[in-house]
């Protein structure tokens, strides 16, 4: 980081211009998905006002944090890296062992009787900073390109990522898991590891899937006596597989979904005109299925746009990693940019059934 710069030369206006920008459409989302799923109708716009009003609080805390953190290099991150894991870890340990339990997942810390806090959700950010720290420091200790010190390197990293990982993916979480995965992911494709290696890895977890899918469709049982997957994971499966066989259940969410995109075609039915919204035809409209609504109320075109927005973000987040003069800060930008990408196309993937497969039958 350039100290010698005065605060305002060193912001990047247009990052933030995005991440207001995407703020006023979240608002607008969450508002217009909110539903009477869970509330009286009389208390429909009272939730509605809470909903967003929970929102715009996150996002001023969010830019308050901002602010100061701007104030600091974050080269000072460095000496915080043992500290802040071991805080984000021992947050998982106490949802391991005395978190909050609801709908079968226990991954949020307890207060006043309820859920309030989801530990795996701050670990995103810690592991970027321990990753990129240790990735820095990695390479200057190993910096000749050798198989020794690619395994090396391979072999910390692992060792770094994969308590976090695991103990998020026995909540269970899925979802969140995949996200560190993805996390992991990027730091050993920029740690400097040699070509030949980050083949090996790719063909490793394809095969691994591959392997899964195998057992899915020849060996259920396996997957399911062997605890490979959790039953909750094996519905979203035959969900995505077979929709039109599992419609009533778990491929409900995803068609209502598919199905609001699809009626708002090039322009959309308009701002709070949701059929989704006003049925409460698709749980959780408003957090896990927001693109849904965007979708239907905004169409191809306000999709697209979001979209866009999506990617200027990304694609701005790429262009400082490429001409920040510090790896560290590289490092830093180039695991937000990658969980941020991977969290995108998981949330707009799984609303649309993107990639869904037309196989034959089968029984569950």
């Amino acid at each position: 980081m350039n100290q010698e710069k005065p605060l305002r030369d060193r912001i990047d206006y247009t990052l933030l211009f995005l991440v207001f920008l995407l703020f006023c459409i979240s608002m607008m989302a969450i508002y217009a998905g909110t539903t009477t799923q869970y509330v009286r109708a009389d208390l429909y716009e009272e939730l509605r006002h809470i909903y967003a009003s929970s929102q715009a609080k996150w996002f001023l805390i969010g830019v308050f944090v901002m602010v100061i953190i701007a104030f600091f290099d974050y080269e000072y991150f460095k000496y915080l890296t043992i500290p802040i894991y071991a805080f984000g870890m021992g947050l998982l340990l106490i949802v391991e062992f005395w978190g909050y339990k609801h709908n079968g997942a226990q991954r949020w810390i307890e207060y006043n009787g309820a859920g309030i806090y989801q530990p795996s959700e701050i670990m995103k950010i810690i592991l970027v900073l321990v990753l990129a720290h240790l990735i820095f420091v990695l390479n200057q200790r190993f910096s000749e390109k050798t198989i020794k010190n690619d395994f090396i390197k391979l072999g910390l990293i692992v060792a770094v990522a994969l308590p976090p990982f695991f103990l998020v993916l026995r909540q269970p979480d899925l979802g969140s898991a995949l996200v560190l995965a993805s996390i992991i992911a990027v730091a050993i494709l920029v740690s400097g590891i040699s070509y030949k290696m980050l083949g090996a890895l790719a063909a490793l977890a394809i095969a691994g899937v591959s392997g899964i899918f195998y057992l899915f469709f020849n060996y259920v049982d396996v997957l399911i006596n062997y605890e490979i997957l959790e039953a909750h994971q094996l519905e979203r499966i035959y969900g995505w597989l077979y929709p039109a066989e599992y419609a009533s259940s778990y491929a409900l969410q995803t068609l209502n979904a598919t199905r609001g995109i699809g009626s708002g075609q090039l322009v959309g039915s308009g701002f709070l005109n949701s059929t989704q919204a006003a049925n409460a035809s698709t749980p959780e409209l408003h957090t896990d299925f927001i693109f849904a609504v965007i979708g239907e109320e905004f169409g191809f075109i306000g999709s697209t746009f979001v979209i866009c927005v999506f990617f200027l973000l990304i694609y701005r987040m790429i262009l400082m990693a490429i001409e920040c003069k510090d790896l560290y800060g590289t490092y830093i930008i180039a695991g937000i940019a990658g969980m941020l990408t991977f969290q995108i196309f998981q949330n707009i993937a799984m609303t649309i059934g993107l990639c869904r497969l037309q196989v034959l039958p089968c029984r569950f």
